[in-house]
Formats: C-alpha cells, sequence, structure tokens
C-alpha cells in the first residue's frame, strides 16, 4: 500500500486523472437519468480540467469559473459535476499564482450569493434568511480554498528545508575542503622547515669534509659525526611529524614540538655549519604558549637557513629575542649578500620566498606580524612580533 501511494506521489497527473474519472463516472449517472447532452458536456470538461489542475493552476481555474458561468446562465440546478469546481478552487490556492489564488478566494466567498441569483426560484427570503444561505452555501469553497492554501504553505516550507538543507551541504563540503587545504599547508611547513633546515646543514657538512678528506682526516671525521647527527635529528623530527598525524593514543609516543629552549641547540648546529650566529635575549623570559613556541623556533630556524643558502660564505646572523608584558620581538638578520625585495615577496625557484610566506601563515596563525626584506647596510632581516598572555606576577 506504501509503494502504491509513493507512485501516486511521483505521479501527480495520474493521481489527478483518477478522482477526475471517479467524478465523470457519477455524473454519467446523473446524465443517464436525465439524457442531458450539455450536462454531458459540463461534466466532461469540468473533469478534463480536473486532470490538468497541477500542470495549469491559473488557466484551469478562470476556465472553470467560464463554466461556471455559463452553467448559472443556461441551468437551473447543481450537477455531481460541480464537485469539480471544490477540487479546482483547491488547486488555484496550493499551485496557482498569488493573483489567481485570491480571485480564487473571492469568488469562493461569491458562490453563494451568484447560487442563491441563479438557481432559487422559490418564494423569496428575508435579507438575514439570505445572508445565512449565502455564506452556507460558500463555505465548501472557502474551505477549499483554505485546504489549498495550507498545501501551498507546506509546499513552500519544505522547499526552503530542501533549500536549506542542500546550501548546509554545500557549506559542509566547502568547509571540509578548506580544512583539508589547511591541514596541507600546515604539514607542508613542517617538512619544509624540518627538511630544509637538516638537509642545507648536511649538504655544507658533506661539502666541507670532502674538501679536508685528504688533508685533515679528524676534521672529516667531525663532520661526518654532525652529517650522521644531523640525519638522526631530521630522522626524529620527520617521526614526531607523522607520529602527530595518526591517531591520538600514539602521539604521547613521540617528542613534544621543539621550542624557544631549543633554541641554543638549533644555534649550536647552525654554528658547527659555518654560520657563526650572535644570540641574545632581552626582558625576562616566561613560559610561552605552544603556538608560539613552535613559531618562535620554526621563524628563527627558517631565517637563519635562508642566510646560510644565501648569505655568502662571510655572512653572520644575530638572533634577538626581546619579552614584553604582552609580545615577544624577534629580529633576524645576516650580513650576507641578501636578496630582494621582489625575491622575497614572490619565491623563487629555490624556494627563498616559500620559506618566507610560510613564516607569514605560521605568524598569522598566532595572530602577530612579520617584516621581512633587504637590510639597507646589505644583507637580510626579518622582525616578528608575537603576542602572548599578560604576564603572571
Amino acid at each position: 500500500m506504501q509503494l502504491l501511494y509513493s507512485w501516486f506521489r511521483r505521479h501527480p497527473t495520474v493521481s489527478d486523472t483518477a478522482w477526475a474519472a471517479l467524478v465523470f463516472l457519477l455524473s454519467l449517472m446523473g446524465v443517464i437519468g436525465e439524457r442531458s447532452i450539455g450536462q454531458l458536456l459540463l461534466a466532461f470538461a469540468l473533469c478534463g480540467l480536473m486532470c490538468v489542475r497541477r500542470i495549469y493552476p491559473d488557466a484551469a481555474m478562470w476556465a472553470a469559473v467560464a463554466l461556471a458561468f455559463g452553467q448559472m446562465a443556461y441551468g437551473n440546478n447543481v450537477y455531481p459535476s460541480d464537485i469539480a469546481l471544490l477540487v479546482l478552487t483547491y488547486g488555484a490556492a496550493a499551485f496557482g499564482r498569488p493573483w489567481t489564488s485570491r480571485a480564487a478566494l473571492l469568488l469562493a466567498f461569491l458562490s453563494g450569493p451568484f447560487a442563491i441569483l441563479a438557481f432559487n426560484s422559490g418564494p423569496p427570503h428575508g435579507i438575514f434568511q439570505l445572508i445565512v444561505i449565502s455564506l452556507v452555501a460558500s463555505t465548501p469553497f472557502v474551505l477549499s480554498w483554505v485546504l489549498g492554501r495550507f498545501t501551498s504553505i507546506r509546499r513552500a516550507y519544505y522547499a526552503q528545508l530542501e533549500d536549506r538543507a542542500a546550501r548546509l551541504e554545500r557549506e559542509r563540503d566547502a568547509q571540509a575542503k578548506i580544512a583539508v587545504a589547511a591541514e596541507r599547508a600546515r604539514i607542508a611547513r613542517e617538512l619544509h622547515d624540518v627538511v630544509a633546515h637538516n638537509v642545507s646543514v648536511m649538504i655544507v657538512q658533506a661539502d666541507g669534509a670532502s674538501y679536508v678528506m685528504d688533508s685533515s682526516p679528524e676534521q672529516a671525521k667531525e663532520a661526518l659525526a654532525t652529517i650522521a647527527g644531523t640525519g638522526r635529528q631530521a630522522l626524529a623530527e620527520m617521526r614526531r611529524l607523522l607520529g602527530l598525524l595518526r591517531a591520538e593514543d600514539s602521539v604521547g609516543e613521540y617528542v613534544p614540538q621543539p621550542g624557544v629552549e631549543q633554541l641554543p641547540d638549533l644555534l649550536e648546529q647552525v654554528r658547527s655549519a659555518g654560520l657563526p650566529v650572535e644570540f641574545r635575549i632581552e626582558g625576562e623570559p616566561r613560559p610561552l604558549p605552544r603556538g608560539v613556541e613552535l613559531t618562535a623556533y620554526r621563524i628563527v630556524q627558517e631565517a637563519l637557513t635562508n642566510a646560510r643558502k644565501h648569505g655568502g660564505p662571510e655572512a653572520s646572523a644575530k638572533v634577538q629575542l626581546r619579552f614584553h608584558d604582552g609580545d615577544l620581538a624577534m629580529v633576524i638578520e645576516d650580513d650576507g649578500r641578501g636578496a630582494s625585495a621582489e625575491l622575497a615577496r614572490g619565491g623563487g625557484e629555490d624556494g627563498f620566498g616559500h620559506g618566507l610566506i610560510g613564516m607569514r601563515e605560521r605568524v598569522g596563525m598566532v595572530g602577530g606580524s612579520l617584516d621581512a626584506g633587504p637590510r639597507s647596510g646589505g644583507g637580510f632581516r626579518i622582525e616578528a612580533v608575537l603576542p602572548l598572555g599578560p604576564a603572571k606576577i
């Protein structure tokens, strides 16, 4: 039974045709008794309009009005086929345009007085009786219009719900894509910071080892030991990064992300790779949020990596941290060859600018600001301000 109901819901014209056939059969019984060709044609026309009341609701309603006035003009009785007028009134309110629906409501109220004028052949009634009879005669048409109006409101409500559901689904898909893109960017930043720094140190040490392999085997051994240590550190950081992407129960197996406390180890590694670095802290150091800790570490790491790669063999660098009440100010500068402002903004084939893009993304995630560009006296300067919580007294 449910399948049959669902099928009729999907094919409303078939359902309307079935109801029209039933009304026509009822009308046909009256036609056989009276043998009226006009009544037969009227029943056929009204039932035909019932079949198309959803497809052409406005035209069906006005055609029914014309047939109703023709019946009042040439007949003096109510026929079974007039049930179709109630159905067409319902269809005009449910599926018609607003002006057709309003006209149907007006005609529904006037149907009672029109019926009395057309079909009342008895003695005249008083005004009060005429009003009561008119209201009673108009009630079926008004109720049909009200039911149709409720159907129209319900259909509009369901359509709005479907549109909202579709919009929410699109927004959910868009948010999922944004989240995936953000996660990919975060992973790319981490990989860039880990790989670029450690691999550049290993390359410098390997070049130095090959240069002094014959003349100073001890220095070559030290360089190879540094390469091995740097490789192990890179592997540990890679394992830590990949571990963070796994299930939550396995995150604890990996070392925490680096922060400001690990900066001396980073600077020592950079110095061993051949870049002299001066490090200075101003203000009272204090615990920082984890996001700020990681951002500060990665900014120093990327800045020194760029200085070592692009500054030249005689370059040196300075790292300065200033702890204020509301922020952490960082200045990393070198006196090497530097790079042009255009290269710093747009990136180059060697990825120099992409590291700066990663810096800006990291700083933006913690609500800070970053300024990077060539120094007036040569070299490159990076200045970042990372907001902190209020100092605890």
